[in-house]
């Protein structure tokens, strides 16, 4: 007789498990940006943007970060018959991602569009679109960036300028002439001197045309599939900066070769690349001999995007750790409702309002640009902004992970893409160190932009007592020459933190100021990780704020 086979039954239930965070609203769920942007001069913006929130917060532009990431770019080299080509294939969530970026003017749009306030609302569509997907990122911001740069350039701006500045998107491989909109990319570190540009040895030599013939390597050549790039080459006169096209002007790729995609850590979605320039047509960009300050031009804007594109990580990082502690239970009580968790997700959700409120203000900066003091701080918060912001996200990501357990650690989730990211933008565009030596240069050839900051702390003074003396300490440092350089990432420090307060406490609720002044410019309280807020500060209150509840 055969035996029967036992009876199989289910071995477990899904229990206590959160589902995924989508569908929801990442700028009605965000109350801290919604106040900056108002404070910032770009309240008109503001159904603008609830809409483009409810479009990044959806499943589907949650699935296409994801698959941008699962689906890395490919490189080919030829085509089937042989011949050169060095085209990169991506998903088409990548174009997706892209097109998003062009059409809401997350590149050219304050130049398309100029008003008051503009680059505040794109800042802020910035920010939520960092919480979905951060490659299609770079090439966003290298083109933003090279606008200012190329609008002095007659003979460039007249043909390219139309291109850029329109909304849509075009991935195809072709001349830019034949294009409905281009991006624009730069080529500047090389192997031997990485934040050392001086140190570059790609050629430019004249071809007698008013065109450059370029030649040389790039060790780092970010969205190779831009239309065109800027790029730095030792011309007679010294370090110049040229526009190098992917296409020449009669239709022949400009013997620009990639030569292997980087093996990144995160940013996988973004094929960055070696590559090398074998007599490549462009055309010099600024005076000769001056390419330093013609692409730091360039980089002023980019490190802004760096600043905002992490308060966007952070603040990703964040909802995934609020929504994930609203659904999970330890020990009879929901996560969020555990003291001590409640004051790790506080502290969380202080420091992302905090990196929120610096970064609007400061792209207010770039909205009044006509205005003395607004240059002179907008030159000196740049680096300021950058160096302070990126270097709290991979703390703050990590913390947001280690929220959810062990299923924070699992690539099947959103949490190890944002933790794989949160480094990249403190490494880009200038390391911590050069951001702090570039805020020192500030201050030594505009010293009036001490005064400025000064002022723009000023109207926070009399509120709150640590952060006078906080102020007051600070303003010692700063007037102090003695081993300045080596106290440079202190003196940044004391100033994005000076910045914070002081905006939070013009702005914010109370309890927001009050427990950010308590926690941060208080000296000996500050712990070394998040979850040390004073005992008396409104958890409930920050966290509400953090998470008001619209999220599914």
């Amino acid at each position: 007789m055969i035996p029967t086979p036992p009876i199989m039954t289910a071995t477990h239930e899904v229990l206590n498990q959160a589902h995924a965070l989508e569908n929801y609203n990442a700028y009605l769920n965000n109350l801290p940006l919604q106040e900056a942007v108002k404070a910032q001069g770009a309240g008109w913006a503001q159904d603008w943007l609830m809409a483009r929130g409810a479009e990044v917060g959806s499943a589907e532009w949650i699935e296409h970060g994801r698959l941008a990431n699962a689906y890395p770019p490919v490189l080919k080299l030829f085509d089937r018959y042989g011949n050169r080509r060095d085209e990169v294939e991506f998903h088409p969530s990548w174009h997706e991602c892209l097109g998003w970026l062009k059409r809401n003017g997350c590149d050219t749009g304050p130049w398309a569009d100029p008003k008051p306030g503009a680059h505040v609302a794109r800042a802020a569509a910035y920010v939520m679109f960092a919480e979905i997907e951060d490659g299609s990122l770079c090439p966003t911001t290298m083109t933003y960036g090279a606008v200012p740069v190329l609008k002095h350039v007659p003979e460039i701006a007249r043909d390219w300028m139309p291109k850029l500045l329109s909304r849509e998107y075009d991935k195809r491989f072709m001349p830019a002439a034949e294009k409905k909109g281009v991006l624009i990319g730069m080529g500047l570190t090389e192997k031997q001197g990485g934040s050392d540009v001086r140190a570059n040895t790609t050629r430019a030599e004249p071809n007698g045309d008013g065109s450059w013939r370029i030649t040389g390597h790039k060790w780092f050549l970010s969205a190779p599939m831009c239309d065109a790039f800027l790029v730095t080459a030792q011309s007679p006169k010294g370090l110049s900066c040229f526009f190098v096209p992917r296409w020449t002007p009669d239709g022949r790729l400009n013997e620009l070769r990639i030569q292997r995609f980087k093996d990144k850590l995160g940013d996988r979605s973004n094929a960055g690349s070696e590559a090398e320039f074998w007599g490549s047509q462009g055309w010099l960009v600024g005076e000769e001999g001056r390419g330093i300050p013609t692409v730091l031009e360039m980089g002023v804007y980019t490190r802004l995007d760096c600043a905002i594109g992490s308060t966007g990580i952070m603040r990703g990082a964040l909802s995934q750790a609020m929504h994930h502690a609203g659904l999970r239970s330890a020990f009879g009580k929901l996560l969020r409702d555990q003291p001590l968790m409640m004051n790790t997700l506080a502290d969380m959700a202080l420091e992302t309002e905090a990196a929120t409120a610096l970064s609007m203000r400061l792209a207010r900066a770039f909205d009044a640009q006509e205005d003395e003091s607004e240059n002179l701080l907008r030159r000196l918060l740049t680096p300021v902004a950058k160096f302070w912001i990126c270097k709290r996200c991979p703390t703050l990501v990590a913390e947001a992970m280690e929220v959810h357990g062990g299923n924070g650690y699992v690539d099947e989730g959103p949490m190890p893409r944002l933790f794989k990211q949160s480094p990249l933008n403190s490494i880009w565009e200038g390391s911590g160190n050069v951001m702090c030596l570039d805020t020192l240069r500030a201050m030594g050839r505009h010293p009036k932009s001490v005064e400025v900051l000064a002022a723009e702390i000023a109207p926070a003074l009399g509120k709150n007592r640590a952060f006078d003396s906080f102020a007051a300490k600070l303003k010692d440092g700063l007037n102090n020459p003695q081993d300045i350089e080596t106290r440079a990432r202190e003196l940044t420090q004391g100033i994005a933190l000076a910045m914070q307060g002081a905006l939070l406490l013009r702005h914010a609720p109370s309890l927001v100021s009050e427990a950010f002044c308590a926690s941060r410019l208080t000296p000996n309280h500050w712990g070394t990780v998040f979850g040390t807020l004073p005992a008396n500060s409104d958890f409930a209150g920050l966290l509400a704020r953090a998470w008001p509840g619209q999220a599914a």
